[in-house]
């Protein structure tokens, strides 16, 4: 799975600090934070036939990781939705669009690791691209990562900074081992998430229905599409169990799946080897894949 440039991005329009610029005029200072240490949190979107599914949510939760780094001041949700709109009018975007946001804690006095040193409030940065989701949706392959997800007592997931290195590096030996991507341990051996997207787990106890099941967000965050897909599964009558599990209780699921806003639900056709179930889309997966896509389609705030 490698993203490739796609053409109707060649001129895009973004905003940083309320400035729109063409991509390759837009300027980011070498005093901001996000570039001086990574001091920034961010969001990824989804507009989806003019609408973004789960802004509320994803707003709320740049409200919180803001707050928990201590920045100064965040713009108001207004002003952020105001931004966003800007934006995507100036590219004349309505669907297939993945938005990321960005908010720094703003440009330095000087170099330094000091949040003291930061006098100009936030930086906000809105960068819309026409992408349509990233994994293939006939299922795609996993590794287990030697990069393990931190406990919450050295950087606690629920802030949702920019310092994506551990990713990163479970991402490269994901592409070294030829897989799309890599499933990610906590400290304590069990699965957390993968290098960028939430797993999920079809397994039928004791020869009974198929229950879902998904690693607790001990060590990574909570996820607006997990939520999302958690919310379906209810209302769908599929049981939820949300617990701690591990890479054979993984390898021996009857279906697997990954979430996230960039790619949706992509079912998990093999990790480390091992098939999963039939080695394609499950019912249930197939069954929350439709349900998901319907509710993005028809829900949402209405933005562009």
């Amino acid at each position: 799975m490698l993203q490739k440039f796609d053409e109707r991005n060649r001129d895009l329009i973004v905003s940083v600090g309320g400035t729109l610029s063409h991509r390759d005029q837009a300027a980011v200072s070498p005093f901001d934070s996000a570039v001086q240490g990574g001091d920034a949190v961010w969001e990824g979107l989804r507009l989806t036939d003019g609408r973004i599914f789960g802004l509320e949510e994803h707003l709320a939760r740049l409200r919180r990781s803001a707050h928990a780094l201590a920045f100064d001041a965040a713009p108001a949700d207004a002003e952020i939705i105001a931004e966003i709109r800007r934006t995507l009018a100036a590219n004349g975007m309505r669907d297939g669009v993945h938005i990321r946001l960005t908010l720094t804690r703003g440009v330095k006095l000087t170099s330094g690791m000091d949040p003291r040193l930061n006098a100009s409030g936030p930086t906000l940065i809105v960068l819309a691209e026409f992408k349509d989701p990233v994994y293939d949706l006939a299922g795609i392959t996993l590794v287990t990562s030697s990069v393990r997800r931190p406990a919450p007592d050295c950087l606690d997931p629920k802030i949702h900074h920019n310092n994506l290195l551990p990713s990163i590096l479970a991402k490269i030996e994901a592409n070294v081992a030829g897989a799309d991507d890599a499933v990610m341990l906590d400290h304590r051996g069990f699965i957390a998430e993968t290098n960028a997207t939430h797993v999920f787990l079809v397994l039928y106890p004791a020869g009974n229905g198929p229950v879902l099941a998904t690693p607790s967000t001990a060590s990574c965050p909570e996820g607006i599409t997990r939520g999302a897909v958690l919310a379906l599964a209810a209302e769908a009558r599929i049981p939820v169990a949300v617990g701690d599990y591990t890479l054979p209780q993984l390898y021996n699921a009857s279906e697997a799946f990954v979430t996230g806003t960039m790619g949706g639900l992509a079912p998990v056709v093999a990790v480390d080897g091992r098939r999963i179930g039939d080695g394609g889309p499950g019912p249930v997966t197939k069954q929350l894949t439709e349900l998901y896509a319907a509710r993005v389609r028809t829900s949402g705030t209405p933005i562009a």
